[in-house]
C-alpha cells in the first residue's frame, strides 16, 4: 500500500477518483455529510473545491492505493484552524475506504498517517466527530482515541434520519528533535 499526501495539483489531478470514492462511501451509508442522491458530479465539485484550502495551508489530504498508479482506494483529512489560539490542534475529517477495499487495514494505516503527519507539525491535540454507533467507533477506540461524548439528533445519515455523534479526541506526543 502507498499513502500519499496530496497537494492542489494532485487533487485536482485524481478528482474524479475522490468523487468515486465518495459516492460510494455515501451509497455504502456512511454519515459524512452528504444524503442521497449524490452524484460524482456533486462529489468532483466539493472535492474541487478543497483545492484552495490545501493551497493555503489550511487542510491536508492523504490518498492510499495499493500500486503507484493505481485507483484510489481511500482517504483521510486533517483541518488546521486559523485562529491564533487553536493552532496546536487539528480536526480529523472524511476518513473513508471504498467498499471493495474494506477489512484490509487501510482505515487504520490512514489515521495513523494522519495522526505522525499531525505530531510532527506540532499538533498536539486532534480531534474528530463520527455517527455513533458506526463502525469507526471501534477503530477509534482501538486507536487510542478517548470518547468525550456524544450530541443527540447531530446529523441526517444518508438515509435522512437524525443520528447522534461521538466526539473524540487523542492527544499526541511531540517529535523528539534532535
Amino acid at each position: 500500500m502507498r499513502t500519499t499526501r496530496l497537494d492542489e495539483r494532485e487533487l485536482l489531478a485524481v478528482l474524479d477518483e475522490l468523487a468515486e470514492l465518495l459516492t460510494d462511501t455515501v451509497d455504502g451509508g456512511a454519515s459524512v455529510g452528504f444524503v442521497p442522491p449524490f452524484d460524482r458530479a456533486r462529489a468532483a465539485a466539493w472535492w474541487r473545491e478543497r483545492a484552495a484550502e490545501i493551497a493555503a495551508g489550511r487542510l491536508a489530504v492523504w490518498v492510499v492505493r495499493r500500486e503507484p498508479a493505481g485507483p484510489v482506494l481511500g482517504t483521510v483529512s486533517l483541518v488546521f484552524p486559523d485562529k491564533p489560539n487553536s493552532r496546536h490542534r487539528a480536526e480529523l475529517v472524511k476518513l473513508m475506504v471504498h467498499r471493495t477495499a474494506r477489512g484490509q487495514g487501510l482505515a487504520r494505516g490512514l489515521l495513523t498517517v494522519a495522526e505522525c503527519a499531525a505530531a510532527t507539525a506540532g499538533i498536539t491535540l486532534l480531534h474528530l466527530d463520527t455517527e455513533t454507533g458506526s463502525p469507526a467507533e471501534g477503530l477509534y477506540g482501538s486507536a487510542g482515541w478517548t470518547r468525550l461524548g456524544t450530541i443527540p439528533d447531530y446529523a441526517a445519515n444518508p438515509a435522512g434520519e437524525l443520528r447522534p455523534t461521538t466526539i473524540y479526541y487523542k492527544r499526541l506526543d511531540a517529535p523528539a528533535t534532535a
